[in-house]
C-alpha cells in the first residue's frame, strides 16, 4: 500500500483552508501516513497528527486567543512574544512531544542568522511549532540551541523535501493564492500582493514533486489574521476541494494529475 505524505503551507488564518480540503480528502477515503508543515500549516499538521478532526481544529482556531496586547514587547526584535500561542499548544498537547503524535510530523522553521531551513521531527513539540509560526517583526524570534528561529515560510513555504523520500505519494496544499478580483489597492494590499507573488514563485518550482497539488483560488481575499472568518474559509476550501473531484479520484486511482 502506498504511503501518502501531506505537505501544508503557511498562511496565518488562511491555513484553515487546509482543514476544509482535508475534510474532503477524508470523505474520498484518502488519509495520510506523514505530514510536513510550515508556520500555520505546521500547527494544523500537529493537530491532525494527534487525531483532532478538521471541524474541531477550526473551532479551536476560531476561539483561541493567539494574540494579546499585554504581551507587547518594546525594544525587541518583534512586537509580540509567543507565550500565549505556546500555552494554547500545551493545552491541547499535554505530552508536548513529537513522539506522542499518532503519525510522524515534520515542522519547518528558518534560521534567520544563517539563512537556512531547520527541520524538527522529534523532541519538544511546542518549541518547534512556535518557532515555525514566528512571523518576523511581528513576533520575537525563538532562541533554540545555537539557532535564532523565525517563520518557516520565509525560506520554505511548501516543505516537501523532508518527506519526499519517505513517501510514495505527495499531496501539497498551498493557501496563499493571490486574488485577481478587482478592488481598490491600498499600500498594505500592494505589499501583501508583492510578498505572495514572490512566495508563489518559489512554490511553483516544486510542483513537479507533488502527485496532487491543491490551491484554492483568491485566498488573499482573507487576511492572515481574520480569525472571525475561520468558518467561512473552511467552507470555501471544502467546496473548492469537492470541485476537484476528478483530480482527487485520479490521484486515488494511482495517477498523478499534476504531472
Amino acid at each position: 500500500m502506498s504511503k501518502i505524505g501531506l505537505v501544508l503551507s503557511g498562511g496565518g488564518t488562511r491555513c484553515v483552508a487546509h482543514l476544509g480540503i482535508v475534510k474532503a480528502l477524508n470523505e474520498y477515503d484518502i488519509h495520510f501516513d506523514m505530514i510536513s508543515g510550515t508556520s500555520g500549516g505546521a500547527a494544523i499538521g500537529a493537530f491532525l497528527t494527534k487525531g483532532y478532526s478538521p471541524e474541531k481544529i477550526t473551532d479551536i482556531i476560531k476561539n483561541g486567543k493567539l494574540f494579546d496586547f499585554k504581551h507587547f514587547l518594546f525594544g525587541k526584535a518583534g512586537l509580540f512574544n509567543m507565550s500565549l500561542f505556546e500555552n494554547l499548544i500545551l493545552e491541547h498537547f499535554p505530552e508536548n512531544t513529537f513522539e506522542s503524535l499518532n503519525i510522524p510530523l515534520v515542522v519547518t522553521a528558518t534560521d534567520i542568522i544563517n539563512g537556512e531551513p531547520v527541520y524538527f521531527s522529534k523532541g519538544k513539540l511546542s518549541t518547534a511549532i512556535i518557532a515555525s509560526s514566528c512571523i518576523p517583526v511581528i513576533f520575537e524570534p525563538i532562541t533554540y540551541q545555537h539557532y535564532l528561529l523565525v517563520d518557516g515560510g520565509v525560506l520554505n513555504n511548501l516543505p516537501i523535501e523532508p518527506i519526499k523520500d519517505k513517501c510514495d505519494k505527495i499531496i501539497g496544499i498551498h493557501v496563499n493564492s493571490v486574488s485577481t478580483r478587482k478592488k481598490d489597492l491600498r499600500m498594505k494590499d500592494m505589499l501583501d500582493r508583492s510578498f505572495h507573488f514572490a512566495l508563489r514563485s518559489s512554490v511553483t518550482q516544486k510542483l513537479h514533486l507533488c502527485d496532487l497539488f491543491l490551491e484554492p483560488p483568491h485566498m488573499t481575499q482573507y487576511g492572515m489574521f481574520d480569525f472571525d472568518k475561520s468558518e467561512e474559509i473552511f467552507e470555501y476550501a471544502y467546496r473548492y476541494a469537492l470541485s476537484k473531484k476528478e483530480s482527487i479520484l485520479a490521484f486515488k486511482a494511482g495517477f498523478s494529475p499534476n504531472n
